[in-house]
């Protein structure tokens, strides 16, 4: 770890009353944690939380043993089976139970023992509100709530946070990229798309979580009755397994969970959506038209399902002018791990095929540290002197901070797309320059099948039954293929620390009406092997707006401009950049069928021929944010 960081961080930690007495629960049995939560707390089994329509939602409250005074309290809330008996929610009850903390865990609407139909991200601006509400009226709370949770139970604290609720004096968002609507460039409703092209992973999601056939109890059931209900059973739903490799492949997409069995319900009304749709504004999803009102302490990592939107956010959440005392207290840490894997920070970490050295970071640390400042009001706890960003630099292999994202100083520095025509696959002539191509160097040309995508190897990702593992492999298997264009830079002589935004800006053709643009950056070791540092898509009938479907001329270029890839990683001497472009990376993305019709609900396909145009004014290019 950088000395810096890890000084910052063993400052925050000493300053913290309760860390040095810190219990490793993890170590614990299931039986001696159950044991020991009996013996130091009172819990509460599966309350019903009334909320302004009367529907009850299954809450779980965890409080020091006869504590006496009023106590801070921090508030998960979850579309997951963690009220019953879980071994991972008693030791999260153990920890901040010890540490003087109330913990109070809730299921959302429609999830489990929980009332009402569910909606994903549950209700945040009413559920959510009216959730905080009550805490902050039982006799037992100081009025200071801060939200915790990663992925689904991190992502309903946006659109609440614009809220600004008197009791939410503080939250940890880790993972929330699914929570966004709108923020800035990206306009990915929740990481539904991603350039206007949907992601697969929702659809494996949904079959999982979504289950509009429910067992419920009665609700008029007693609390004594229920609470053991609770605690002895079950309601989660044992559906059949699915060979997803193979599922995903079913056409029409929009019928690929009703193939499954599966009733009408979530998939179905988001399928059938466009990114522009105004119904994506009647959900939990925050916007950047709502305001903000919370201090937040970001959680983010390079290999997530969507580290551009959240880095966009927490810049969005910083300029607040309704409330400086938010702006002013937004902190983000972002780590080389995936999705939700922040206890892995450790020595000796690898993503994909990547060795990263020492990654080690205290994530659980710094959260206690947080919120001891918040909900206790100890200060000193974490300081004002902590960074603003943390960031783990792939390729150097530490952690570095900055007072902003990117950090000053950022320069950009311009790559150009180029060849004599013939870079089709890792043995094409394809290579990236820092000098623009002339006027008549020739565009390359692929022929993009649907029927033939280009697999996905890594990058970022989740959620997904396993058709994606995310992290640093190795593309050579990729860049092997003819419909793969590749672009690389000659061997380094000194270090490239490219952080922050890469924006890619491709002049482009194809014979269809509509077709997908794919661009990769890898970090190419002197051994040839090929790290995926980040990707990104665009659907080309999109590229003057979502809300203004464009068909392609055939033959015409066309300007085409994917969302930002977002990443860290310095590029050492000896190494090449790289870039990749094709028209699928499936199964992470929806392939286009190319027809440029309604694409989720058609069954054929056809071939488009597609070109990269990289001469004159029809340049192409690369821009990389370079940390000099």
């Amino acid at each position: 770890m950088n000395r810096i960081v890890a000084a910052v961080v063993a400052a925050v930690l000493a300053a913290t009353p309760t860390a040095a007495a810190a219990q490793d629960y993890g170590r614990y049995s299931d039986a001696a944690a159950q044991t020991e939560l009996s013996r130091i707390a009172d819990v509460q089994m599966a309350v019903m939380v009334p909320m302004r329509d009367g529907v009850g939602l299954a809450t779980n409250i965890y409080r020091p043993k006869n504590a006496q005074g009023p106590l801070p309290t921090v508030f998960i809330r979850t579309p997951y089976n963690e009220l019953a008996y879980n071994p991972r929610t008693t030791r999260s009850a153990l920890t901040w139970v010890s540490r003087g903390y109330a913990l109070v865990i809730q299921n959302e609407r429609g999830r489990y023992f929980s009332g009402g139909d569910y909606q994903i991200l549950g209700y945040p601006q009413t559920d959510g509100y009216d959730a905080l509400s009550w805490i902050a009226a039982q006799p037992w709370s100081n009025g200071k709530v801060g939200t915790l949770g990663c992925s689904s139970s991190a992502e309903w604290q946006l659109a609440l946070a614009a809220q600004n609720h008197p009791a939410h004096a503080a939250m940890v968002p880790q993972a929330s990229g699914a929570g966004i609507g709108k923020v800035g460039r990206f306009q990915e409703q929740g990481n539904w798309y991603t350039g206007g092209v949907p992601r697969n992973l929702f659809f494996v999601w949904l079959y999982g979580v979504d289950n509009p056939l429910r067992a419920q109890i009665p609700p008029e059931m007693d609390q004594e009755t229920r609470a053991r209900i609770v605690r002895y059973n079950d309601l989660d739903a044992k559906k059949p397994e699915v060979n997803w490799p193979s599922q995903i492949r079913h056409l029409p997409v929009d019928e690929m969970l009703k193939d499954l069995g599966e009733p009408p319900a979530t998939f179905e009304e988001l399928i059938a959506r466009t990114p522009a749709d105004p119904a994506w504004r009647e959900g939990g999803l925050y916007h950047d038209d709502m305001g903000w009102g919370v201090p937040a302490l970001w959680f983010n990592s390079w290999y997530d399902v969507s580290i551009g939107p959240n880095m966009e956010l927490f810049n969005h959440a910083r300029s607040t002018t309704q409330d400086r005392e938010a702006a002013e207290n937004q902190y983000v840490v972002v780590g080389p791990n995936n999705h939700c894997a922040f206890a892995g920070l450790k020595a000796g970490f690898r993503s994909g095929d990547r060795d990263l050295g020492d990654a080690s970071f205290d994530a659980d640390g710094l959260v206690l540290a947080w919120f001891d400042r918040w909900l206790k009001a100890e200060r000193r706890a974490f300081p004002d002197s902590t960074p603003h960003v943390q960031y783990f630099n792939m390729g150097q292999n530490e952690w570095r901070t900055a007072a902003q994202w990117p950090p000053a100083g950022v320069q950009t520095v311009r790559m150009y797309l180029r060849s004599g025509g013939a870079a089709n696959s890792l043995n094409g002539d394809g290579r990236l320059s820092p000098e623009a191509p002339p006027t008549g160097e020739q565009a390359d040309r692929y022929r993009y099948d649907p029927m033939n995508p280009v697999q996905t190897i890594g990058g970022g990702d989740c959620c997904n039954g396993g058709l994606v593992t995310a992290g640093a492999f190795d593309q050579r298997q990729i860049e092997a293929r003819n419909d793969v264009l590749v672009y690389t830079s000659d061997p380094l002589t000194e270090p490239m620390q490219v952080t922050g935004f890469v924006d890619a800006v491709l002049k482009v053709s194809s014979s269809a009406p509509d077709t997908d643009f794919a661009v990769k950056l890898v970090d190419v070791a002197p051994d040839g092997t090929a790290y995926i540092l980040g990707d990104t898509i665009m659907r080309a009938r999109y590229r003057t707006g979502y809300d203004r479907p464009t068909p392609l001329t055939p033959g015409q270029v066309a300007t085409v401009q994917p969302t930002p890839i977002t990443i860290s990683n310095t590029f050492q001497p000896g190494h090449r950049i790289r870039v990749e472009v094709t028209s699928s990376n499936f199964p992470k993305f929806v392939r286009n069928l190319n027809t440029g019709g309604p694409n989720e609900s058609e069954t054929q396909g056809r071939v488009a021929d597609n070109a990269v145009h990289h001469a004159g004014d029809d340049a192409s290019y690369i821009d990389l944010p370079v940390l000099k």
